[in-house]
């Protein structure tokens, strides 16, 4: 089970999502999307929050207001962190999450140290958070088959755009080709106005006044 939450802190609005506890917290982990970042109160126990990014979005130009979002909504999710001011709070791609056969139930690590980034919210925003629970929506999901769907759409979109540079490059030889051709002169026939020996120069008749 997981709880979605939509930020209409930007336009268009994205989703924000977590799973109900460390179980949860597992399927989320093995089926995250690569456009996923997941955030973590740093050092204390809390809800596994992911932000999906939208088209164009990447990690550093997350918006200050929907980076606030989702620290306060994994704040708030903190049993220790919703109590304290000044926490501390890590996010980092999806893809970076290492998870090892060691680990306990809901428990990760990190591929590179290097591609984690770190913020401090100050303090409970009241407004954020109320405002992010009236989208709350909370059901089953099949994790699998949601990552398998967007996997394909992605293969499709990979196989469209290659069929388009090949296209492009098709049209682009053949526009240099005639190019190449109208340079040449290889239209024109050299013989075409010439005229034969043996053809007839026409009627030069001297009747005329």
């Amino acid at each position: 089970m997981v709880i979605k939450f939509t930020s209409n802190s930007v336009s268009p609005p994205v989703m924000i999502y977590m799973g109900v506890d460390k179980v949860e917290n597992e399927d989320l982990i093995k089926y995250g999307w690569p456009e996923d970042v997941w955030f973590h109160v740093d050092k204390l126990s809390s809800a596994h929050v992911y932000l999906r990014l939208t088209p164009g979005m990447t990690i550093d130009s997350i918006p200050e207001a929907l980076l606030e979002d989702c620290c306060q909504l994994v704040k708030q999710n903190s049993i220790e962190g919703c109590k304290l001011n000044n926490v501390a709070i890590v996010y980092t791609m999806w893809s970076n999450l290492k998870k090892t056969g060691d680990m306990a139930v809901g428990q990760v690590g990190f591929h590179s140290h290097k591609q984690v980034k770190h913020t401090v919210v100050e303090k409970k925003c009241n407004e954020i958070v109320n405002r992010l629970e009236k989208t709350r929506w909370k059901g089953d999901i099949d994790y699998k088959q949601e990552r398998d769907a967007r996997d394909a759409k992605e293969r499709q979109k990979l196989k469209k755009l290659e069929q388009e540079r090949k296209d492009r490059e098709k049209k682009e030889m053949l526009a240099k080709n005639e190019q190449k051709r109208i340079q040449n002169y290889e239209d024109v026939d050299w013989d075409a106005g010439a005229s034969r020996n043996d053809e007839d120069p026409g009627n030069l008749s001297d009747d005329f006044m």
